[in-house]
Parts: structure tokens; C-alpha cells; sequence
């Protein structure tokens, strides 16, 4: 179910209702558990099982981590993570595993090819393990703000936590130590209404006008031989833009969401385009996702505490494991392997230099690590083959002319990929005098998008990371 589709909206309004009703006040997340299976589903029914199996694993487990035999801690949380990888590796690298492994024409090799990705997998295991590992390590919060003394009500704290619906097919990824203390009794007095409405109307903007009116362009990135070089570079910047708002609106629909319920989400991204580095970009982008690796996976391995060539190391294993999560093919793992490589090698020259430069300098970095990033996001648009044959086609379409339909092509791109442009220019301008007489007109700029989102939205699409 899409969040810019009326089904939702429909549900949406009948748990938002019965949510506040006061007498129903002590089923508050019970509504909120009913309304996010309803929500999951309704376009894949069958994987529900496999939603409520996840959760199961995780509540037993969790909860017998803490009140269980207390020698047993350690190979309880294990055993939980490991079960946990083990149902992810089933549903996602089965494929993956028949192509590279196996002959996909015996019967085990098809077998495996064929096994559906149930939606939202990679986000629901990675919270699975981030409850299991917080009870265990109880490293941020005690046990107690975690798992209720009551299996039944740890079981229901559990069952939200993984399912609540803002979340629960793209994100952004949930920690146990954030989102379990917060589980209370909610009033519809306590609903932060202007944060709600702004990150709701901007989250819908870039994900209905700017990312779903740009893939009608950038589809054109698979049938690369009929463009010009400058199109075609368009295009790789089109398709940074477009991935940008599709995700960030996600994000920003989820935040909004949470808030009406009264929950919080941390950010997701925040304004990742103006990076001048490619460590300052991953505080930036997706940090959800990025923090959790650093806590759960960098961390352990031993993070940069035992000497540099072993920190260079685990920054490449920790950004590879990375870009599989992403998805089960090669592409995504040499993308994530290119990020730890560069995250290397720019820690390598930081240690050398330690110097930050000057302005000018901090601005040519930038301007690179922007490059850099959308030339990689070509492995999630395209598969490893096309992405050669991509790059081919813009060296040697350098000579060719500029066609009308080129033109058609940069003009549209250019008016599309602005509002993230913009999005991002008003961030830089926050400190400054300038800012504040705008600020006191935001209003004027969200009835803008507002009425955009009515008049001028692309066709309906599912979001980009649905697919992870």
C-alpha cells in the first residue's frame, strides 16, 4: 500500500480516529498493530506470516535474554541475530546465491531464483537485531524501558515496534533504545501539528512532483544510444535528484506520520548534497541505516581502536555488507565496496594532512564527492552491464549534436531537479541575514508545493527502496 494512494488515506483517517478516542486510549497500540498489518497486506497478504514469524523470534528471544537463565544471555541474543540473517539470506541472496553458486536450470537452482522478496525485509530484520543486541549489550537504556516483565505485553511492545506502519517498508530503521521508551499513552493535544504538516507536505512534494516526474526521464538511462554525452550526463544528475526526493520524501511522509501518533523518528537525511566529504555525506544520508552500521556492525568489528590499516578495513567490509542490504546482486556490492574504498582513502589522506582548506577547497571537494555519488547511484538504476554500457555510450556520444529532443530533455530535468537544488541552497542560507525575512513567509512556500502536489504530481509510482 502506497502512501500517495486514497486506500491509505482511507486507513489512515479510521486509525487516526479510533486512535484518539478516549475510551479506546489503553488500545492505542493494539489499533496502531491492526491498522500496520492491514497496511502490510494488502498487496503481499501471504508475507504477513513471515512479518508475525520475525517478530515471534524476536519476542521469545528477547525477552528470555533478559529473564532467562542468565548464563545463557550471550547464546540467546546470538542464536536470535543468526536466525534473524539466516531468514533475510532465504528471501533476498537466494537468487543471488543460484546465479553465482548454482546452475539456475537445475530444479534447486530454480527454485531458489524464484523465491519472492517480501517488502521491507532488510528493515524489519535490521530491527529484529538492533532489539536483540540492545537487551543484550544493554549498552543505551535499561532492559526494563525494553522488555515488560509480562511476555504479553513485551510481545505486543515488540509486534509495534516492528510493524508500525510508517516504517515498516522503508524506514527509516528503528532502534529499540529510541522507540520503546516512548510507548505511553497518547492525546491528541500532544500532536506537534506544525512539524507534522511541514514534514507531510514537503516529504509528499519531493516524492509526488520531484522524483515521480523525473523517472519519466530518467528512464531513458536504459536506452542510452540515441543521447548526446550532455544528456546523458543530465541524466546521472537527474537520477541523484530523483533518488534523493523519492527516499528523503519517504522519510519525511514517515516522520510526519509518527507524529500524528504522537511517536518520533529520528531524521533521515539531512541535506546529504552539500557533503564535502564522503564521511561528512554518510552523517548526511540515510542515517538510519548508517548509524546502525556503525553501532552494530563497524563498532564490533573493532571500529578504528586497533591501528589505521585495520580501520581502512573495516570501514571496506562494514560499507560492502552495506551496499548488499541494498539489494542481491554484484552491482549493489561493488557500489558498497567503492564507498568503503573511498571512505578509506580519504580517512588515509585526512591522517596525512589534517588539514581542512579553505573555502574554495572545501567547495571543489564537494563539488567531487557530488560527482562521485551520482556516478555510483548508476548501479542502483542500472544492472552492472548496463551501467558499462551507459558509461560506453557517454564517451562516445561526446561528438554527437544536441538534438531538439535533448533540449526537451535538459530543459525538464533542469525544471524538475531545482526544487532539490533549492531544498538544499535554503539550508546553506539558514545562518545568514537573509534568511529571516523569508522565514517569516515559509507558509507562502508550502501552499506553493502544496498546490503543486494537487496540479502537477507524475504518475503514481512505488518508492525506490521498496525494492530493499
Amino acid at each position: 500500500m502506497l502512501f500517495n494512494s486514497f486506500i491509505f488515506i482511507i486507513l489512515l483517517a479510521i486509525t487516526f480516529g479510533l486512535y484518539y478516542i478516549p475510551r479506546l486510549g489503553r488500545y492505542q497500540i493494539l489499533i496502531l498493530i491492526a491498522a500496520s498489518l492491514i497496511f502490510y497486506s494488502y498487496d503481499q497478504p501471504a508475507f504477513v506470516l513471515l512479518l508475525l514469524l520475525s517478530a515471534g523470534i524476536n519476542i521469545i528471544t528477547s525477552y528470555y535474554v533478559v529473564y532467562g537463565n542468565p548464563k545463557k544471555r550471550k547464546a540467546l541474543a546470538l542464536g536470535g541475530v543468526i536466525i534473524n540473517l539466516c531468514i533475510l539470506a532465504f528471501f533476498k541472496y537466494s537468487p543471488l546465491i543460484s546465479y553465482t553458486l548454482l546452475d539456475p536450470s537445475t530444479s534447486l537452482g530454480n527454485f531458489l531464483l524464484h523465491i519472492p522478496l517480501p517488502i521491507g525485509i532488510s528493515f524489519f530484520t535490521f530491527e529484529g537485531i538492533s532489539l536483540l543486541i540492545d537487551v543484550w549489550k544493554e549498552k543505551y537504556v535499561d532492559n526494563k524501558q525494553i522488555v515488560n516483565k509480562s511476555l504479553a505485553k513485551h510481545a505486543q511492545h515488540t509486534l509495534f515496534f516492528i510493524s508500525f506502519f510508517p516504517h515498516l517498508v522503508s524506514g527509516p530503521i528503528l532502534k529499540a533504545h529510541d522507540f520503546f521508551p516512548q510507548m505511553e499513552q497518547k492525546f491528541l493535544r500532544g500532536i506537534d501539528w506544525e512539524a507534522a504538516v511541514k514534514a507531510l507536505i514537503l516529504g509528499y512534494f519531493l516524492k509526488m512532483v520531484v522524483a515521480d516526474n523525473l523517472k519519466d526521464f530518467t528512464d531513458w538511462m536504459g536506452i542510452p544510444t540515441a543521447l548526446s554525452s550532455v544528456t546523458l550526463l543530465y541524466l546521472v544528475f537527474a537520477y541523484s535528484c530523483q533518488i534523493f526526493a523519492d527516499f528523503a520524501g519517504y522519510s519525511l511522509i514517515a516522520i510526519g506520520l509518527a507524529k500524528l501518533f504522537c511517536y518520533n523518528f529520528n531524521i533521515n537525511f539531512n541535506f546529504p548534497y552539500i557533503a564535502t566529504s564522503f564521511k561528512e555525506f554518510w552523517k548526511r544520508w540515510h542515517i538510519s541505516l548508517s548509524t546502525f552500521l556503525m553501532e552494530y556492525l563497524y563498532f564490533p568489528l573493532g571500529g578504528n581502536r586497533k591501528g589505521k590499516a585495520r580501520t581502512y578495513i573495516n570501514l571496506m567490509i562494514t560499507m560492502t555488507l552495506g551496499g548488499l542490504w541494498h539489494g542481491a546482486s554484484w552491482a549493489f556490492a561493488l557500489w558498497g565496496f567503492t564507498h568503503g574504498a573511498l571512505l578509506a582513502v580519504e580517512r588515509f589522506i585526512v591522517d596525512k594532512t589534517k588539514s581542512e582548506g579553505n573555502k574554495a577547497v572545501r567547495f571543489m571537494r564537494g563539488v567531487v564527492v557530488f560527482i562521485v555519488v551520482s556516478f555510483l547511484w548508476l548501479f542502483f538504476k542500472l544492472s552492472y552491464k548496463m551501467t558499462v554500457v551507459f558509461l560506453t555510450t557517454m564517451k562516445d556520444n561526446i561528438s554527437n549534436d544536441i538534438s531538439p529532443y535533448d533540449i526537451h530533455l535538459i530543459t525538464f530535468i533542469s525544471l524538475y531537479s531545482l526544487p532539490v537544488v533549492l531544498y538544499h541552497i535554503a539550508y546553506l542560507c539558514k545562518g545568514s541575514r537573509i534568511w529571516q525575512p523569508i522565514k517569516k513567509y515559509e507558509y507562502i512556500f508550502y501552499g506553493i508545493m502544496l498546490f503543486l502536489i494537487t496540479t502537477n504530481s507524475g504518475t503514481t509510482s512505488s518508492f525506490i527502496y521498496f525494492q530493499f
